[in-house]
């Protein structure tokens, strides 16, 4: 079990230079250094009664292209904490060697009881609700001495409901200690206390790609059921 510390920043989805110019601010600062490009396709599973969520957990199949080159995971997130946009929760992370959840090896490597409860009791039962797809751009940038992996995400919240595809705009920025030492805590602040200042159009985040993904697919509910009535 690995213990996620991040920081994520929103920003106006219709503010089209601001991407751009973090780009232009990472790619020119002396203390960062760029990575990987990826594309990422994540599908959120649950039952259709979502007990999943209800029981404080995020259940997740992602595919990460570089390139030519492609990879599997599955990922079980506790909800965990999140206040100031600094997101603390629990993880569970394996490598897949196709597209297909594989519940028993998650059950193996998830030591929290309950969660682990809760998920051998609806293994049958869970469904793709929606996904996110995105493109990625990183950098690993050290502060104090403390690395901190940041990441661009710009793509797309998307459900598929009766035939039609709902989307929402996805476009944040995650800060994430490399490390993930609480001790790091505070230079994670401190670079994103310095962004928000150098760029008044971001600010701090409590809401995960997963919540947002949730709160669509029940708007679309919501919506369909309006319609109908």
């Amino acid at each position: 079990m690995a213990i996620e510390r991040e920081i994520k920043l929103a920003m106006p989805a219709d503010d089209a230079g601001l991407p751009p110019a973090l780009v232009d601010y990472f790619n020119a600062c002396a203390d960062a250094r760029a990575g990987a490009q990826q594309h990422l396709i994540n599908r959120y599973f649950d039952t259709p009664d979502l007990r999943l969520s209800q029981n404080a957990a995020a259940l997740r199949l992602r595919y990460v292209s570089r390139g030519a080159a492609g990879q599997w995971l599955q990922t079980l997130k506790s909800s965990g904490t999140s206040a100031g946009g600094l997101h603390v929760r629990h993880e569970w992370e394996l490598p897949l060697t196709r597209g297909e959840l594989d519940i028993a090896a998650l059950l193996g490597v998830c030591d929290a009881l309950e969660i682990a409860a809760t998920l051998r009791s609806i293994a049958a039962e869970l469904r793709p609700l929606f996904e996110t797809n995105f493109s990625r751009r990183i950098w690993t940038l050290s502060h104090a001495g403390t690395p901190i992996e940041i990441a661009l995400d710009q793509g797309e919240i998307a459900v598929e409901h009766d035939g039609v595809r709902h989307r929402d705009p996805l476009c944040e920025l995650e800060l994430e200690l490399v490390s993930q030492d609480a001790a790091g805590e505070a230079a994670l602040q401190a670079v994103a206390a310095n962004l928000c200042r150098r760029f008044p159009g971001l600010h701090p985040d409590d809401i995960s790609k997963a919540e947002r993904g949730y709160r669509l697919r029940q708007r679309v509910l919501n919506s369909t059921t309006d319609h109908r009535g």
